[in-house]
């Protein structure tokens, strides 16, 4: 049986993007923001890939309901290994404690095209000027529709 650790999420599955909505919503009991050191982050077509490296990448870790649990493990698994992705154990860094946390986490598959390198760690802001537009998120400043 695979332990319940929670999950380390770094690109659309982070909370404000397409995918947590899609797939974590209401399936979680704690969201706190963490990093990932030992990691690159790379984009990729539509989102990011962590492939080992010295580096840390930023992102949230999310603790699932434990009555959706497997579930949610299944769904992730067929998702993110459909995207060239493999789930690895990771250690984690909570921001809130520095406290390390063991967690489950996505990262790109032996073999899998990576894009540039987003110096910064953070898919929602690639350089430091960015803001997070185009990363998944709703615009903070959507523009006037008719």
């Amino acid at each position: 049986m695979t332990a319940p650790l929670p999950f380390f999420v770094y690109g659309t599955l982070r909370p404000g993007a397409y995918n947590h909505d899609r797939l974590l919503r209401g399936r979680t009991t704690a969201e706190e923001e963490a990093r990932l050191p030992g990691a690159l982050l790379h984009d990729g077509p539509g989102y990011p890939y962590a492939v080992p490296g010295e580096g840390t990448v930023t992102g949230t870790l999310v603790t699932a309901a434990p009555e959706a649990y497997g579930e949610l493990l299944g769904a992730l698994d067929r998702m993110e290994g459909d995207a060239g992705y493999e789930r690895t154990a990771v250690e984690t860094v909570r921001l809130r404690d520095g406290g390390t946390v063991r967690a489950w986490t996505y990262v790109a598959s032996p073999g899998t095209a990576l894009g540039p390198l987003i110096p910064t760690g953070d898919w929602f802001r690639p350089c430091p000027a960015d803001h997070g537009r185009g990363r998944g998120l709703s615009d903070p400043d959507p523009p006037d529709r008719a």
